[in-house]
């Protein structure tokens, strides 16, 4: 498979999910509002995705991925599916009694992470009926990262980019169609995560039966595989915690800043994780199966041209998004969120944050591309050790700039912390000798620098002032976005194109 063409489609698949979560989260305001029952919803739902942010999508796929690519390339189809067989039957029981406990202890799971509620008998035992129903979410949303871990290992990238889609279609459904049949009518938000759980779940199945690859129930603690799986998550567990503490302390901080500023920090983080999660996470899904089957097979030329080849992609990709963020943040924010009670200086603030994290989205990105170099080689420890350097760095960070820069200081010091993290990832591989970047580098740099202040020059004259985009319908001033982005994007890339740039130069084929 062309490692391009599949990128492209995890990054179109990612696209649609988005789109769809976007409508998902206009249904909910229409139909819930926001106060007591969101308010509640909201906490109970967040516990779960929390977890599913630690385990499933984090710790257990860094762990999973390259021992399952060290058996296909090395012990073969057998020994492979016996592996998922014994991992999976492990995970599923597992994951069967931590959701027994969390629906048994919900009410001190809300106790510990609402603890405001408690003033509030009647919202804090809605929020407990609703953590009862979407607990059992972090039971199927695991089994789904570990067939998406095994379709990713055999280059079917599409499924599990499109699976989440299904939750959002799951959510819009119940809240427009079952909410009358549920009381309070905000239960059937819960539902739509319970129910869009196992649609998730049973969508991926005919998938992993053509791959002949459908674990089946064997129970074996003994098995050396699933020890090692066991013993790379725990590390990899507590590395995707500090990020997790990172974005807690930070909301922390911003709750004694001025009223807005939690939201318009959510507001900008909305439009900073839609580049990212089109490029980085597609990028990252798309390279850690191949790097895993390189190391696998000890070709660390292959291994090292293929980092090079996503570092080339990322930044001919990232740069521009980074840019255009910064340069149309204005724009793109009045938008999409000017309208009602989302006033002037809403906008004002967001687009300060907005500012923040543009100038550390290349950051973020890298990061996605440079710790697959570590995950696939069973090296958790590196990137762990490279992310508690980053929290503290990302504090240091928020006590110079929160002063001054307020909400966004905070921004800022989560792009700086971000930039550190990827720099010390590349200083670390390029110590080990683990990347060696390929010849050529210096002019590549430089063709996208001319092409960067090309595209920069178009946006800065075809947006005009900021003040005149608060004025005007949400058509028109979607128009005209579209119209700008366009013309940004055909300059950048007709630009690249006059200096050479070919798109099959970035062909490139998966390891099998």
């Amino acid at each position: 498979m062309n490692l391009l063409r599949a990128t492209a489609s995890v990054s179109s698949m990612t696209l649609i999910s988005r789109i769809v979560g976007y409508i998902r989260d206009v249904v909910i305001a229409r139909s819930f509002g926001a106060g007591f029952y969101t308010d509640a919803f909201f906490v109970a739902f967040r516990i779960p995705n929390l977890l599913r942010r630690l385990f499933a999508e984090g710790a257990f796929t860094q762990a999973f991925t390259p021992i399952l690519a060290e058996y296909r390339n090395r012990l073969g189809f057998a020994a492979t599916h016996a592996l998922v067989d014994r991992v999976a039957t492990l995970l599923a029981l597992i994951l069967f009694v931590v959701t027994a406990l969390g629906v048994a202890g919900a009410p001190f799971i809300v106790y510990a992470s609402a603890y405001g509620f408690v003033a509030e008998p009647d919202k804090f035992d809605l929020t407990v009926q609703l953590l009862r129903i979407v607990f059992p979410y972090i039971f199927f949303i695991s089994l789904v990262s570990l067939a998406a871990g095994i379709l990713n290992m055999y280059s079917q990238f599409k499924v599990p980019a499109f699976t989440p889609v299904l939750l959002n279609v799951s959510f819009i459904s119940f809240a427009l169609f079952g909410a009358p049949y549920f009381d309070p009518p905000i239960k059937a938000l819960a539902w739509g995560v319970f129910f869009g759980g196992i649609l998730q779940l049973v969508f991926q199945i005919p998938f992993l039966r053509k791959l002949g690859l459908l674990p089946r129930f064997k129970f074996d603690m003994k098995d050396a595989g699933v020890w090692r799986v066991l013993k790379l998550m725990a590390p990899a567990v507590f590395g995707v915690s500090i990020a997790q503490i990172s974005l807690l302390i930070n909301t922390l901080l911003a709750s004694f800043l001025p009223p807005g500023s939690v939201s318009w920090l959510y507001y900008a983080e909305r439009l900073m994780e839609f580049p990212s999660a089109l490029l980085g996470v597609a990028l990252g899904t798309v390279l850690l199966p191949s790097l895993a089957r390189h190391y696998a097979d000890r070709d660390s030329t292959q291994y090292s041209e293929l980092l090079d080849w996503g570092l080339r992609l990322a930044m001919v990709l990232t740069l521009p998004a980074a840019l255009a963020l910064a340069l149309l943040s204005a724009p793109l924010i009045a938008t999409l969120y000017h309208y009602g009670a989302f006033s002037i200086e809403d906008v004002a603030m967001t687009r300060q944050a907005l500012l923040a994290y543009s100038l550390g989205l290349t950051g973020m990105i890298m990061v996605k591309i440079l710790a697959p170099g570590f995950y696939a080689r069973q090296n958790i420890k590196t990137p762990v050790k490279i992310a508690l350097v980053t929290l503290v760095v990302t504090q240091m960070f928020n006590l110079i700039f929160i002063w001054r820069l307020q909400h966004a200081g905070l921004a800022l010091a989560i792009g700086l912390g971000a930039c550190t993290n990827a720099g010390l990832l590349y200083h670390k591989l390029r110590k080990h000798n683990i990347y060696r970047p390929q010849p050529g580098w210096r002019m590549y740099a430089m063709k996208v620098a001319i092409a960067l202040i090309a595209m920069c020059v178009v946006l800065w004259f075809s947006a005009g002032s900021d003040q005149s985009w608060l004025g005007g319908t949400a058509v028109e001033r979607g128009l005209r976005l579209g119209g700008v982005i366009a013309l940004g994007a055909a300059t950048y890339l007709g630009t690249l194109g006059l200096l050479g740039f070919r798109p099959r130069d970035f062909l490139r084929r998966a390891a099998e």
